[in-house]
């Protein structure tokens, strides 16, 4: 009789059933914890031979969620074998049955991250014409937290609905519930408001990622779109938080809606004797020596007249904002340095003219009202 076999002739029946019981439900949870990571394993070092990223973002979106429902799967599976009573029994089965519908909604949410790991690999944004990639990823990422919402609420939903006194009470908790429903209701409409901006967010389209704006008197780009928020980043990298609602009913300027190439201007003030036709040639060597011109738009123009000075008015074009700001500066620097240096006498001054005529007959008059 081997050793394991007189402990337990030594400890008695009742009680070496138990520890077999204890022994192979722990021993269970370790064969379906190692052999869950030998899976992913195996799945990664197949996932690494191929090109595309696809298999790495589905491994790593159900490689936790899948782990947690295998170890629920075994755990109510051996779960007899544990020496418990009945009632003890059922409550470990309840705990476990929570876990387990915790697991699915876990799976569930992996799913739709998987769908949104998928739809970001597939299009990217980094590309210069991004446009429809911007558009795609935007309402990917919405989407995706809208179902994480949904998702939530069908796991405590079916938590809840896993106690039978819930069940049965069901229907009298919602009646009870209305006015109570009405009062949060009314206490929760800025967020419920910015939730359902945020869903039609998703399909209109006002904004997307990367989108260039001016909100609230600030110039920056879309950085992240929530279901109630926006994240803004300010041209000095300050982060404005914009409720998703500002976008639907204000106004605002987007920069980028349709392509992300602008117009820049640029407005110079001269006096009128300045040789427009030589500021038109000078414009149009220094867009064509600067590497931020797209070769769209280069004009000149006399657009007003002043009491002491006239505007002309540089319309150049760039391939997105960043491009066209700089590209406005350049041009605004050099036309300043050219016209001081070459035309001088073209710098805005003052000038006035003294009437000798007037002058002598106001002394005259003077004279004659003292004597």
């Amino acid at each position: 009789m081997g050793e394991l076999e007189q402990v337990l002739a030594r400890v008695g029946a009742p009680h070496a059933e138990a520890v077999a019981g204890i022994v192979g439900f722990v021993v269970a949870l370790v064969v379906a914890w190692i052999g869950h990571g030998l899976l992913v394993r195996l799945a990664r070092r197949l996932g690494a031979r191929s090109r595309s990223g696809v298999d790495d973002v589905v491994i790593d979106s159900f490689a936790r969620p899948s782990r947690l429902l295998m170890l629920s799967f075994v755990a109510l599976a051996a779960a007899p074998a544990l020496p418990l009573s009945a009632g003890a029994l059922e409550l470990v089965r309840r705990a476990i049955g929570l876990v387990l519908i915790a697991a699915f909604g876990w799976m569930l949410a992996g799913a739709a991250r998987m769908l949104r790991g998928l739809v970001e690999a597939r299009y990217d944004v980094t590309v210069a014409d991004n446009l429809r990639a911007r558009r795609v990823r935007t309402r990917a990422g919405i989407l995706y937290r809208i179902a994480l919402a949904i998702i939530a609420v069908l796991v405590v939903c079916l938590m809840l609905m896993s106690f039978p006194s819930v069940r049965h009470v069901g229907l009298t908790l919602f009646a009870s519930a209305g006015l109570a429903g009405l009062a949060i209701g009314a206490a929760a409409q800025p967020a419920l408001k910015n939730l359902i901006a945020g869903i039609q967010l998703a399909f209109t389209e006002p904004i997307r990622l990367d989108d260039v704006v001016i909100v609230e008197g600030e110039w920056g780009r879309i950085e992240e779109i929530r279901l109630t928020y926006v994240v803004v980043r300010i041209w000095d990298d300050r982060r404005l938080i914009v409720p998703v609602s500002k976008f639907l009913e204000s106004s605002f300027q987007n920069w980028t809606r349709q392509t992300s190439d602008l117009l820049g201007t640029v407005h110079v003030y001269l006096d009128y004797r300045v040789p427009v036709e030589a500021l038109r040639r000078r414009l149009g060597e220094i867009v064509a020596a600067s590497p931020l011109w797209d070769g769209r738009v280069c004009v000149l123009q006399v657009t007003d007249l002043k009491e002491r000075t006239v505007e002309l008015r540089a319309l150049v074009s760039a391939a997105d904002a960043g491009r066209a700001f700089d590209l406005r500066c350049e041009v605004r620097e050099q036309l300043l340095g050219f016209v001081r240096d070459a035309y001088p006498e073209s710098l805005p001054r003052l000038r006035a003219e003294l009437d000798r005529d007037a002058g002598g007959a106001a002394e005259a008059g003077g004279a004659a009202e003292a004597g």
